[in-house]
């Protein structure tokens, strides 16, 4: 592991302690931590983990306020082309430097840790791999296993700190006897809990997520407030190691084999076309499929890296009764009674059951994709969940 930048807060303004305006407002934010007398955080260490943008800066923000010791840890997950010069891709060039820009203004000590051949090897692949075996991955999920709740944790707890915050829009919520809960954000816009069902119970004990009940313009507004230069930047949309969303191009560099042309088949076997590569299609998908002539529209149902298949047909083809989970993750202990279920990140939870690692919809759900993490809920709070292996289609189970 190296650490190759080491900013030790050398801002020639930096902001006091109890800044007023904006930050005496937000400063009730909960880091769920032991308070001093006067009911600051003076005495502990916060690690925050920021990656550039505005809600982690924020983050940042409201902990040194708090007037805990705050040290803002900053990794270099990818380095290349036009990703180093563009703003919002989240842990590369100019996102770096904003993070730096951040922790100058608010005095605090801030490292850089090259963490690049980490994330490649167990990101990145994966997400190669995922594609090329015909399933639809999720990098940030996978980026949230390892890199950033696992190695970001180890660093965080070598430097003595009482937790690490992110900027990530969920809630630590203390249930029953103290023990922390995930819960989704008060924001449903923003809402980030599908992408963290696979955090751990320790885990969770060590985390915070102080924006949790913000809205995304009151953040906003904190940042502008308090003077800082990412108060305006723009959100990351695309994958962070795909610069300009063209994730096909990134799969066939590392796996050539999974850009090679194949048929198109419809449900009866017959074949009805040409694709030009798996990794262009998804599960549930309609663009792309070019095929004219047929009495309705046609979607993939299904992908057969093996043969090189794609498998089309219509809508009604894509209901899905139930789906076997696999590597599941689950924090809801003690909870007895209904549960939902979300199988894409932006879909609504719908009425399901789980048992013995299959995930049975009380409704058909369409668009249901291998590799896609299907997450359960109680309420807001978050059970856990697990990787999708396969799914079940409604018509057999109709024809059971």
């Amino acid at each position: 592991m190296l650490i190759y930048r080491l900013f030790l807060g050398m801002a020639q303004n930096p902001l006091p302690t109890a800044a007023p305006s904006a930050m005496g407002r937000a400063m009730d934010a909960d880091f769920q931590l032991e308070q001093a007398v006067d009911g600051s955080l003076k005495g502990t260490r916060i690690v925050v983990a920021m990656s550039g943008g505005v809600d982690s800066s924020v983050v940042a923000a409201l902990a040194a306020a708090s007037g805990a010791e705050t040290i803002g840890v900053t990794l270099q997950l990818y380095d290349h082309g036009a990703a180093v010069g563009r703003t919002g891709s989240c842990c590369a060039g100019q996102d770096i430097r904003d993070a730096r820009a951040v922790a100058d203004r608010l005095g605090i000590a801030h490292y850089v840790f090259d963490y690049e051949s980490r994330f490649r090897e167990s990101v990145m692949s994966d997400f190669a791999d995922e594609y090329a075996a015909g399933r639809t991955p999720i990098p940030c999920v996978r980026c949230n296993q390892s890199v950033k709740f696992t190695d970001l944790f180890g660093i965080a707890r070598d430097l003595g700190a009482d937790c690490l915050a992110t900027g990530h829009y969920v809630r630590r919520v203390l249930g029953q006897g103290g023990r922390p809960e995930l819960h989704r954000a008060a924001d449903p816009a923003r809402d980030q809990s599908y992408f963290l069902f696979a955090t751990t119970r320790d885990q969770l004990e060590y985390l915070r997520f102080p924006l949790g009940g913000l809205p995304k313009p009151r953040v906003r507004e904190i940042a502008a407030e308090i003077g800082l230069g990412v108060a305006a930047k723009p959100d990351s949309q695309d994958i962070c190691f795909v610069p300009d969303g063209d994730y096909a191009s990134i799969v066939k560099k590392m796996r050539p084999e999974a850009a090679e042309e194949g048929d198109i088949v419809d449900l009866s076997g017959r074949v009805v076309g040409r694709h030009r590569g798996l990794i262009h299609f998804t599960v549930g998908q309609r663009r792309g499929i070019e095929i004219g002539g047929s009495p309705e529209p046609l979607y993939v149902v299904r992908l057969e890296p093996a043969t090189k298949r794609l498998i089309v047909g219509p809508r009604r083809a894509l209901a899905v009764a139930a789906a076997r989970l696999d590597d599941v993750n689950w924090i809801g202990e003690g909870h007895e009674g209904p549960i939902t279920a979300k199988v894409r990140s932006l879909a609504k939870p719908v009425p399901a059951r789980f048992e013995r690692g299959l995930l049975s919809f009380e409704q058909p759900e369409y668009g249901v994709a291998p590799g896609q993490a299907a997450v359960l809920y109680a309420g807001d709070r978050v059970l856990g969940g697990g990787w999708i292996a396969e799914t079940v289609s409604a018509r057999l189970m109709d024809a059971a």
